[in-house]
């Protein structure tokens, strides 16, 4: 192995995967336990909830996203005939548009929120005190 792959290095990259995997399966089955949709809706709302004017370009939205979303054009094709977004035209730019937030998609960002919340105090909050979740999360960091 070379110095910067170490065994550590191997045995830290497969944690961090397992992990990944594991805490968004227990967070997702929470959210479908309460009778809301995928994780990845949550972040669209959320994404778009925090733009001007809640809205996003489909390549702002694709980059702003905490998980990865291959083909954001079919997620919001289904967000928007459940009525949580909308796409509206672009002035500037005629064959660009826009993913508006609409009501039903901010109301429903917000009650996805406490059980998102709580899904991460259990799965993670409740395992790791602040001080060792201050640490992982700086840890962490030094990845990206």
């Amino acid at each position: 192995m070379t110095e910067s792959c170490h065994e550590a290095a191997v045995s830290a990259w497969v944690q961090l995967v397992r992990v990944e995997q594991a805490l968004l399966a227990r967070v997702e089955g929470d959210l479908k336990a309460h009778g809301f949709p995928p994780l990845t809706w949550y972040d669209v709302l959320l994404e778009l909830s925090r733009a001007e004017e809640g809205r996003l370009r489909p390549v702002e939205l694709e980059r702003r996203l905490l998980l990865p979303q291959s083909n954001t054009s079919r997620l919001v094709d289904r967000m928007e005939r459940d009525g949580l977004v909308r796409r509206e035209a672009c002035p500037s730019d005629g064959r660009g548009q826009w993913v508006a937030l609409t009501q039903d998609g901010r109301a429903l960002r917000e009650r996805m929120w406490p059980v998102y919340r709580d899904a991460i105090g259990a799965h993670v909050g409740a395992k790791l005190d602040k001080a060792e979740a201050a640490t992982l999360a700086r840890l962490l960091a030094k990845l990206l």
